[in-house]
């Protein structure tokens, strides 16, 4: 599709600088008619402002959408039924929010009668792949605009000179912010500028949702969650819809000062990336579900899980969340999950999350079968000499064949 063929533009729009600018050059470039979509996933943002600024810049229409429970019940939740985790710390905030944004913007294209769609992702960064890959996935013809891989601006400063120019009012200056931020629901991101330098600690007044661990109540606070086939429902017995639940394990994990991150991390375009992370209410959900499980899952489905997510991380963080192969691993979690139900302690202190107990009528912990006490009608702890016979067997062959070998 040629550029003058394009005359309708949707544009995942978060009223910011970039998708500010782009905006105004969109319109600029290709002479096309642009709609501004917001997607609502939890961000600290205001709608009024991001529709009258999308209005003064000639936005054809303006879309502004509360996501959030759709974002916690077929995003969140199902990626923490696997335990997620990417490089064995990253609870992947950024990347589960992509593939919603991908499939709305998608949406909304093909309800407009629009020939394109746009983004603000940088030509370094995943979200570029996260975005379009996502896209693809559910529209193959669909036509993506990416104006940081193909303008002639390469910095803040410019856009803050583009503005100038085109007499763009934003609240804009080229000197700040010096890091950049991603929010939603489950988490908070920054990275850039100041935090380029692995070597030196993240400035103190970055962190948003969290107090310092130091500064958190010198009393741990102890709360229970309650979940259902690998869901959480409820905290201290009250009932939450999944994005009112994940709100309140924020404020409970923020005031304690926990979801911390520090991280570099192995972008999927080759280089590696310095991030800070603050995943409050994330935290204490992925030690809450692994506690659950370790009642009422199998040991050798809880060991296939372990097994398979890496790679079910690794997919998520590539942008392959619409892929087949992620699909099918969905499918294996949500079957390991038929039993996960019942109810964990835990404790809130000084940045720390400790289970304190956990319960559940579909246990699979017999307190007759592993107490130290003498119950030989429950284990016979005879039976254990054949059972390390017979597991040993291979290895005593080649221990012996070690040893003529060495003679």
């Amino acid at each position: 599709m040629s550029e003058k063929q394009i005359k309708k533009i949707v544009l995942a729009y978060s009223g910011g600088l970039d998708t500010t600018v782009i905006l105004h050059w969109l319109k600029d470039k290709y002479d096309a008619e642009v709609i501004a979509f917001t997607a609502d996933i939890g961000q600290d943002h205001d709608p009024d402002l991001v529709r009258d600024r999308a209005a003064s810049i000639g936005a054809s229409k303006i879309i502004i959408e509360d996501l959030k429970e759709e974002f916690t019940k077929d995003y969140i939740f199902p990626m923490f039924k696997a335990n997620t985790l990417y490089e064995g710390e990253y609870l992947l905030g950024t990347s589960i929010a992509r593939p919603l944004i991908s499939k709305r913007l998608v949406e909304i294209a093909e309800k407009e009668g629009a020939d394109a769609i746009a983004h603000g992702a940088t030509g370094k960064g995943n979200d570029q792949i996260r975005f379009e890959i996502g896209s693809y996935s559910l529209n193959p013809d669909i036509q993506v605009i990416a104006p940081w891989r193909t303008w002639e601006y390469s910095s803040r400063a410019d856009l803050v000179d583009y503005c100038k120019l085109h007499q763009i009012e934003i609240d804009a200056s080229p000197d700040e912010p010096l890091y950049s931020t991603d929010e939603n629901l489950l988490h908070t991101s920054y990275e850039g500028e100041v935090l380029e330098d692995p070597s030196i600690e993240a400035p103190a007044e970055i962190w948003q949702k969290t107090v310092a661990p130091i500064d958190a109540p010198d009393t741990a606070q102890v709360i229970s969650i309650d979940f259902k086939q690998g869901e959480p429902t409820s905290i201290d017995g009250i009932d939450y819809n999944p994005s009112g639940l994940l709100a309140q394990l924020n404020t409970l994990a923020g005031k304690h000062g926990i979801g911390r991150l520090d991280l570099v991390e192995n972008r999927f375009t080759g280089m590696k990336s310095r991030g800070c992370y603050e995943t409050p209410g994330g935290t204490i959900l992925l030690k809450a579900h692994r506690a659950i499980e370790s009642i009422t899952l199998d040991s050798q489905a809880g060991h296939l899980k372990d097994d398979l997510m890496p790679k079910y991380a690794q997919l998520i963080y590539d942008g392959f969340w619409w892929s087949p192969e992620r699909e099918a691993l969905q499918a294996l979690i949500d079957k390991t999950q038929e039993f996960v139900t019942g109810s964990v302690k835990l404790s809130l202190y000084k940045g720390n999350v400790a289970v304190l107990g956990r319960s559940s009528d579909f246990s699979l912990y017999d307190s007759k079968i592993v107490t130290f006490e003498d119950d030989e009608n429950a284990y016979n702890q005879a039976d254990a000499t054949g059972f390390i016979k017979i597991n040993s067997l291979r290895l005593k062959q080649i221990a012996k064949r070690k040893r003529r070998t060495n003679q």
